[in-house]
């Protein structure tokens, strides 16, 4: 018999958690499932996860309150966030509060199992030539803003000089997940 390890996934894509949930158990995993950052201390109160997989963006708000609620139940636990618009600033608040990787979804069960196993940076990672262009950089400063704001709209409009409709309109052009 093997040892169970226990997993935290807080996810809003149903069907994406359900199929992540069914991979990880297939390894040997248990997995607890919850869609929203309210429901976290429920399953804290209950089980003992020894890893979590958080989605940056929930109904209720921003996963990294979910990351820092985690760190805090359990400075050991290995957490990896999941996003679907990656973002330098994101990625930076999230290792801050505790995480352990940050990944960009589409992400599968191998790659958040390599996140967890992984304890070191890789100062082997290529450098990108590419420069970034000015729309991803206004991206990033929007996305900056918004976690400075709790992701209160008008707030980040106020900070960043714009009209709250032109924020709203940009961001629903570029929506984060």
């Amino acid at each position: 018999m093997t040892d169970k390890r226990e997993l935290l996934i807080i996810e809003d894509d149903a069907s994406f958690a359900r199929a992540l949930k069914r991979s990880f158990e297939r390894r040997d995993y248990s997995v607890h499932l919850c869609d929203d950052i309210d429901q976290v201390q429920h399953i804290l109160a209950v089980a003992s996860p020894a890893f979590a997989v958080v989605d940056l963006k929930l109904p209720s708000g921003s996963g990294l309150e979910c990351v820092k609620q985690l760190h805090q139940h359990d400075r050991n636990m290995k957490i990896v966030v999941l996003t679907g618009f990656a973002s330098i600033a994101t990625a930076v608040e999230a290792i801050k509060l505790g995480a352990c990787q940050y990944l960009p979804k589409p992400s599968n069960t191998n790659d958040i199992i390599a996140a967890f196993d992984k304890q070191e940076g890789d100062a082997s990672v290529r450098l990108t030539t590419r420069p970034t262009s000015i729309k991803n950089l206004e991206w990033e400063r929007i996305h900056e803003t918004l976690v400075e704001a709790e992701f209160n709209i008008s707030e980040t409009a106020r900070r960043l000089g714009m009209h709250r409709r032109t924020l709203a309109r940009k961001l629903e052009k570029r929506r984060v997940k």
